[in-house]
């Protein structure tokens, strides 16, 4: 079975075919390091890895850009113009470039903690002032902008009665009409500037206050917010590449206006596959400052926020995030999470133990139960090939969690499955977990170091029992479940452990 994604731009499942395969290019719009990356960042970041490491597990030789925006003009629907880097390094009192270093470090420490794998390229807007001038100047000459007091504008309009012919209309990714655009349109900051209200900015003239400004042909300024994607999109990924991602959120306006630029230079839609993520919410409320409940996700690690109640790791996030697919809603509850956290370390707990199974060669006896394990194991990858279905994969998984857990407990037969079933469960348990969902266990870093103390704690108990030594025996035992690390005798002999 081909994998099939599901194409904003078209609104349907479509097979995806790369350009020039076995070669992909993918672009995802990064974090805007204004502040403090948040919950609202984890979904899209966390859902783009899981596309691109399910690409490389395919065999593609995927190239992953993600972009920085570290300066720009930030025009949003409904609100007026802001550059959020300049406003906040004047508010920390901080130079911009040391705002935008703090900020991009935490960024990447919250990623890594989310075991995300880091882009193929990482490029800045402001490391692509050139780019972005020349791609203005461009549009220029094309027509289809305009100056007007050391800004630039897009002209919506002109570009939608010519494009529209070739049916390229302004609005096609959100199916926004542009008529009703301008009915709806609220009166922002320079619309005297424009001709037309839908007109976005390209270039910005800096006020003599403002802190960011470079040198262009309509005299110092700072670049739109749109601008600078197409710039490096088309810089590192060619004219035209495989897949754009990003949340829901961006469809309007940033990718609709990426599309009218790059199309505009290049005479073609800049990406093939359009790949959205859908917006998470909080206890059913939408995320915002306004609601108060916006998690930052240093909070949301150490348990400071004040909407959830306590904290929660990374890959409890992760698994949670897994748990639905990327184009449903999502709200993060306590109570969520919470279950997120017992089925993670259900689901890892057994994955931990089963790793560690010894598979004798063998037929097996219950060929019911084999083609089952077959049967669910398989639909891994036609899950996963239907647009990136984590959560039906997940839901496999804890069916065959309760058949690992069965063979634990001797309730079925070591003989009851064939030794191929069983190892590719092994297999595909592994590749599935640790390379494609990118989870690891809670205890990684110093998982190696406690689990070898706890296995000479288990190899003294078990010499102690063998002496009689009873008191040594259970005095090991009660001061680890002290620590809070149980142990388990096993009917074979062994003994298994779980950590609170």
């Amino acid at each position: 079975m081909s994998l099939k994604v599901y194409n904003s731009l078209t609104r349907q499942k479509e097979d995806f075919n790369p350009i020039n395969p076995p070669y992909v290019g993918m672009y995802v719009c990064g974090p805007t390091v204004s502040g403090e990356s948040h919950l609202g960042h984890a979904r899209p970041f966390i859902t783009f890895d899981v596309v691109y490491r399910y690409l490389m597990h395919l065999g593609y030789k995927v190239r992953y850009v993600r972009n920085i925006t570290d300066a720009g003009h930030f025009e949003e629907e409904g609100r007026a113009a802001e550059d959020k880097i300049s406003s906040k390094a004047i508010l920390e009192k901080l130079e911009p470039m040391e705002l935008v270093q703090k900020y991009t470090n935490l960024y990447h420490w919250a990623m890594s903690q989310f075991n995300n794998l880091p882009p193929s390229i990482e490029p800045t807007a402001t490391g692509h002032i050139v780019e972005q001038i020349e791609m203005i100047k461009k549009i220029i000459a094309d027509g289809y902008a305009y100056e007007a007091n050391g800004s630039v504008y897009f002209n919506v309009e002109k570009y939608n009665t010519d494009f529209s012919k070739l049916g390229k209309p302004y609005g096609m990714l959100s199916g926004r009409n542009i008529d009703e655009q301008l009915d709806t349109t609220r009166e922002l900051e320079n619309q005297d500037e424009k001709r037309n209200r839908n007109d976005f900015a390209l270039w910005k003239s800096a006020p003599p206050e403002h802190i960011m400004r470079w040198q262009s042909p309509w005299g110092e300024g700072f670049p739109g917010w749109h601008i600078e994607c197409s710039a490096m999109s088309s810089k590192y990924l060619g004219q035209e590449f495989d897949i754009h991602g990003g949340g829901m959120d961006l469809q309007f306006p940033h990718h609709e206006c990426e599309i009218a630029q790059s199309t505009v230079c290049n005479h073609k839609t800049p990406a093939r596959y359009w790949l959205h993520n859908n917006m998470i919410t909080i206890e059913g409320r939408k995320m915002g400052k306004s609601y108060n409940n916006v998690v930052k996700l240093t909070e949301l690690f150490s348990g400071g926020s004040p909407v959830l109640t306590q904290a929660y790791s990374p890959m409890t996030v992760r698994f949670f995030i897994l748990q639905s697919h990327y184009r449903g809603t999502l709200d993060f509850s306590n109570e969520a999470l919470q279950a997120s956290e017992k089925a993670f370390k259900r689901l890892w707990e057994a994955h931990e133990w089963f790793s560690k199974y010894m598979i004798v060669e063998q037929a097996g006896t219950d060929a019911a139960l084999d083609q089952k394990v077959q049967a669910l194991v398989a639909e891994f990858d036609v899950f996963m090939n239907d647009d990136f279905s984590t959560a039906k994969v997940l839901a496999n998984m804890f069916d065959l969690v309760s058949i690992i857990n069965s063979i634990k407990d001797k309730h079925i037969a070591d003989t009851a499955i064939s030794s191929n079933t069983l190892n590719l469960l092994q297999r595909q348990l592994k590749v599935y977990l640790e390379e494609v969902f990118g989870l690891v266990s809670e205890r990684q870093g110093d998982g190696a170091q406690l689990d070898g103390v706890l296995q000479l704690l288990i190899s003294i108990r078990k010499d102690a029992k063998s002496k009689r030594d009873f008191m040594t025996s259970d005095k090991i035992r009660n001061e680890l479940a002290a620590l809070g690390v149980q142990l388990k005798d096993e009917k074979d002999g062994g003994t298994s452990y779980t950590v609170a």
